[in-house]
Formats: C-alpha cells, sequence, structure tokens
C-alpha cells in the first residue's frame, strides 16, 4: 500500500489549524499540525514531508522566516510551500516569492481552492519523482557504460605492443595518449625475418567506440605473419604497398564508410635502408646524425575511402644514429587557448631540438610541449607518438 503524502499544517490559531487538517486529511493526506514556524521548521527536518502549508503571521517564527529557514537546508528533496496570507498587497507576496514560497492562499479558506493547490502541489512533487527516477536510471546506465569503456579501454592498451625495446639494432619508444576513454590509433612494430623489421602506425576516423573497434580488427589482423607474408615474398624487394594496399581492399568494401590513414615501413638493419608506404597519414620526422630533419613522405591516400585506390613504395637511407619520429595528427592539430595550431613546422623545430637525447625520452618530451601549448586542457583527438633510432 502507498504511503500517503505527509502535509505540515502551520497554524497558531487552533480552530484554524484543526479545520485545516481535516481538509487536507479527507484529501487523502497525512496532515502534521504544527503551531508555529519552529515547529513546523522542525517536522521539516525530521520528517518526509513534501508540503507546508503556513499561515504568514505566527509567533516565534512567522511564516515568511519558516520559508527562508526551509530554503535554507541541505535536503534530498524539494519541499512545496503554500503560504496562507490576509493580505493581496503585491509588496508581501512579492517579499514572499523571494524567500521561496511556491504558492498562497487567502484567509477564509475556500476548500475548492485549498485542494486545488495541494492537488497542483502533488502533481509536482510525482513529476519530481518520477524525474529523479529517471535520472537514477540513467546514472546507473551511464556508470554501467563508462565501466564497460574502461574494461575495453584497459583491452585495448594491452593489444599496444610494449614499444620501449630493441629490434635488430633499432631502438622503438612510444607514447600513447587516448583523447576519450577509448582511441582509434593502432600502432606496433615486429621482425619480419633475420635483417629487416616493420612498422606501422594507424589512426582511424572518427572517435569514440566506432573508431576503437575498427582500430582493434585492425590490430588483429596486422599479426607478424601477416606482415611478413604480405610484404616479403620471394625474395622480390620488400613491398610495403601491398599491405596497405590489401588493408583498403578488405575495408573499402564497408558500408560505414570507414576508413584510416597509415605509415607503415620495412628497415633492413644491414643495410639501413627504408622501403615506406605512406596513406596519408600526417609525415614522419627524419632526424640525420648531423642533425638535420625533415618531413618523410608524400601524403597519398586513406585506406578504405577509394577501393580503387594505389599506394606506392617509397624508400630512403636510415643511417646508424638516425631518428625518426611519427606523430599522429592529434600534434600538429593540437589547439592553444587562442585556438592556434601547434602546427607541422613548429613540430619539426621540436622534433629537431630533441637530436641527442635518449630515443626513449623524445615521444614524453613531444606530449608534454603539447600539453603546455593546451594550456593543461586534455587532447581533442587521439594521441600516439612512435620514435625509433637506428643505433
Amino acid at each position: 500500500m502507498t504511503k500517503p503524502l505527509e502535509i505540515i499544517i502551520a497554524e497558531d490559531n487552533l480552530v484554524q489549524r484543526m479545520y485545516l487538517v481535516r481538509v487536507v486529511e479527507k484529501l487523502g493526506y497525512k496532515a502534521l499540525p504544527a503551531e508555529d514556524g519552529l515547529q513546523a521548521l522542525d517536522l521539516v527536518k525530521r520528517t518526509d514531508a513534501q508540503i507546508v502549508i503556513s499561515d504568514y503571521n505566527m509567533p516565534n517564527m512567522d511564516g515568511l522566516d519558516l520559508t527562508k529557514a526551509v530554503r535554507a537546508l541541505a535536503m534530498d528533496h524539494y519541499v512545496h510551500i503554500i503560504l496562507i496570507t490576509g493580505s493581496e498587497e503585491g509588496d508581501v507576496r512579492g517579499q514572499a516569492l523571494e524567500a521561496g514560497a511556491d504558492d498562497f492562499l487567502s484567509k477564509g479558506h475556500d476548500p475548492v481552492a485549498l485542494r486545488a493547490r495541494v492537488r497542483a502541489a502533488t502533481r509536482l512533487i510525482h513529476h519530481a519523482r518520477e524525474l529523479a527516477e529517471q535520472h537514477r536510471i540513467l546514472k546507473e546506465t551511464n556508470d554501467r557504460i563508462n565501466q564497460d569503456l574502461r574494461a575495453a579501454a584497459n583491452a585495448q592498451r594491452q593489444l599496444l605492443p610494449n614499444i620501449h625495446k630493441d629490434i635488430l639494432g633499432t631502438r622503438f619508444a612510444s607514447v600513447f595518449v587516448p583523447s576519450a576513454v577509448i582511441s582509434g590509433d593502432m600502432y606496433g612494430c615486429v621482425p619480419l625475418d633475420e635483417t629487416r623489421l616493420g612498422f606501422y602506425t594507424v589512426d582511424v576516423s572518427g572517435h569514440g567506440i566506432h573508431a576503437s573497434l575498427l582500430s582493434v580488427a585492425i590490430g588483429h589482423l596486422i599479426t607478424p605473419d601477416y606482415f611478413a607474408n604480405t610484404v616479403l615474398g620471394n625474395g622480390a624487394p620488400p613491398d610495403p604497398a601491398a599491405l596497405v594496399a590489401d588493408l583498403n581492399a578488405r575495408f573499402s568494401v564497408s558500408e560505414n564508410d570507414d576508413y584510416f590513414t597509415m605509415f607503415c615501413g620495412v628497415l633492413d638493419s644491414e643495410t639501413g635502408e627504408l622501403t615506406y608506404c605512406h596513406a596519408a597519414y600526417p609525415s614522419p620526422f627524419y632526424t640525420a646524425p648531423d642533425g638535420r630533419t625533415r618531413p618523410v613522405g608524400d601524403g597519398g591516400f586513406p585506406v578504405g575511402m577509394f577501393f580503387d585506390a594505389s599506394y606506392e613504395n617509397n624508400s630512403m637511407d636510415f643511417e646508424h644514429g638516425g631518428t625518426m619520429v611519427i606523430c599522429s595528427d592529434a600534434a600538429p592539430e593540437a589547439e592553444s587557448a587562442g585556438k592556434i595550431p601547434f602546427g607541422s613546422e613548429r613540430l619539426q623545430h621540436l622534433v629537431a631540438a630533441a637530436h641527442g637525447a635518449r630515443i626513449d625520452d623524445i615521444p614524453d618530451t613531444i606530449f608534454q610541449a603539447l600539453d603546455e601549448w593546451r594550456g593543461g586542457l586534455a587532447l581533442e583527438d587521439d594521441l600516439t607518438v612512435v620514435a625509433l633510432k637506428r643505433t
């Protein structure tokens, strides 16, 4: 059985108070009588009453001060206050409204008007309860979603390699900073045979769950065997463009308009020749042993956007002591408080200034510079920085 709503009746006149109590109880409510504002305030604190009907003029604490005192309480529910006044003057009711009163009744206690005021207050209370219940359900749902997203983020990070390591004489280091709980970035590096190693970086368009699922799918697909079998074939020169083209054929048939940018390379540890395919990923920066820094690559098409897109290989000499820094587009596109992007030129100067630094420190140095540029605000896109040095 539903518990009836409690209504506090604050009236110093006994006859009037008992009259109001009877009217309220006939309406199906539980009346809680009080002789003045102090008693009414105590009832507000001790009970679950959400409606107060109070006379304006009472000893000890009048209706106006009672209203102010109720509004000053820290409560988990709203209390609807109806003041009974003997004055129709606007200044009296204006003061009451400023104090927090919700409605008024004139002296005389017309039962029809009283019933209408109480019913209106009851509808507001029920509506507030429905909103509170909806808010509770939404909060619980949101908490579950966030918990699932955090679990997904942990699983996704476990798929990313511990890239602070040496592979065939090349030292790799990285930093990964998602803009949301989960990310659309993926990267990896693997030995392909006794002398050659492969690496790639991927940035899926968009953000959130969809981009994350696609990046995870790409990470699952590009296994060491898949990488080696696709780019190395029958003694021919390494062909990273074949890997990019195969991915394009797989993902361009999607009905979701999914696409991603990519940089894929194969480095020969004996000759220092780097063969790479550039698919619209931001150009990496190569720093020669003498400190000269230049961008690498010529753009290319995104992967999965055009079914008939063609991809080409390029090559360069990766010298002993040379370094390459690969940054996702979150780096050049990071905006300052004045909406000024960090830009590729500033990023190139930053990479050049890091010449001679430990390769393991360079990704963090770039992130710290972007963080300062943003004034401590979170990045608006996922940031991946991969640095490699031929030792």
